[in-house]
């Protein structure tokens, strides 16, 4: 009987080559496989609901309070009627039936509250036209505005002037 050396035959180098093949071939499906299996799903987050708040409306607005500043005190005077229509220092026609008034310095279009201090009552004129043009008078209104601080009957009244700003 021949004596086998402890060698590899080439018949043995041969089955061992194919067996590791199909161990690697196996071992590559297995990881393909692994790939493919789904993993168990995640439960979802539990969401926290909404609590219904009450809805709390903002006040509205309110508009904002004129700043004051008393210009001065002194008589005042309303036009005559036979001047309704005519042109004013502003190039504006008067009108006796607007709030408006005359005055030496402050600029057109500026807005005084006239209050005649016999009787508090007030108004609020818009200033288009230059003067008074004399009797020591420091404004003169229209015939409206006359007639709402009672001076009609008079021709004149002390009056205080406060100038009104936005």
């Amino acid at each position: 009987m021949p004596t086998r050396s402890l060698g590899l035959t080439r018949d043995n180098a041969r089955v061992r080559m194919i067996s590791g093949l199909r161990l690697g071939a196996w071992a590559g499906l297995l990881a393909v496989l692994a790939g493919c299996v789904s993993q168990p799903p995640v439960p979802p987050q539990a969401t926290p609901t909404p609590v219904a708040r009450p809805v709390v409306k903002a006040p509205p607005p309110t508009p904002p309070k004129p700043h004051l500043r008393i210009i001065g005190q002194g008589k005042a005077s309303y036009y005559a009627s036979r001047l309704h229509g005519r042109r004013t220092a502003s190039g504006e026609r008067l009108n006796n039936t607007d709030l408006t008034g005359a005055h030496r310095e402050l600029p057109f279009g500026s807005r005084v509250r006239v209050t005649n201090l016999a009787n508090q009552r007030s108004v609020v004129v818009r200033i288009n036209d230059r003067g008074p043009h004399g009797g020591g008078r420091i404004i003169d209104v229209s015939r409206k505005a006359a007639e709402q601080i009672g001076m009609l009957r008079s021709g004149t009244a002390r009056v205080q002037l406060t100038l009104e700003q936005p």
